[in-house]
């Protein structure tokens, strides 16, 4: 089962994105979704990986998304976790900045449940997304 930390300050962002995760029709079994309301608290949690993927905010109070995600790759003990950012700031400009400091994937809000789960699941390990039995 991927555990994924999600970093969001919208409780209903997190709220969708959760949902989302947990309800994919792909997979067997949900993944454990660890949320974040904030950089800091995203900090605290970090310790209490690993993660499988990150997905991050830019926009928060106290550390923002680009700072935690600076933070991320210089830890040797999460630095090639895959980090997907979720925007509402959607300038190409904004876009390679998030790339360049090493997120691997950039979602502008608003976006759909499809196109999250189809990040999402280009960066987990392989074999953690199994199709549910029809039936």
């Amino acid at each position: 089962m991927p555990r994924i930390l999600v970093v969001e300050d919208s409780v209903t962002m997190r709220s969708f994105v959760r949902n989302a995760l947990e309800s994919d029709p792909r997979q067997t079994a949900g993944p454990d979704v660890v949320e974040a309301s904030s950089g800091f608290e995203a900090l605290r949690l970090l310790p209490r990986g690993p993660y499988d993927l990150v997905i991050t905010d830019i926009n928060m109070p106290d550390i923002n998304g680009l700072e935690l995600i600076s933070f991320i790759r210089k830890s040797e003990a999460h630095k090639n976790t895959p980090i997907v950012i979720i925007s509402t700031q959607s300038s190409e400009r904004d876009r390679a900045r998030g790339l360049a400091l090493g997120a691997d994937a950039y979602l502008i809000k608003p976006f759909s449940q499809d196109a999250l789960l189809n990040e999402v699941w280009r960066f987990l390990p392989t074999g953690t997304a199994q199709a549910k039995p029809h039936g």
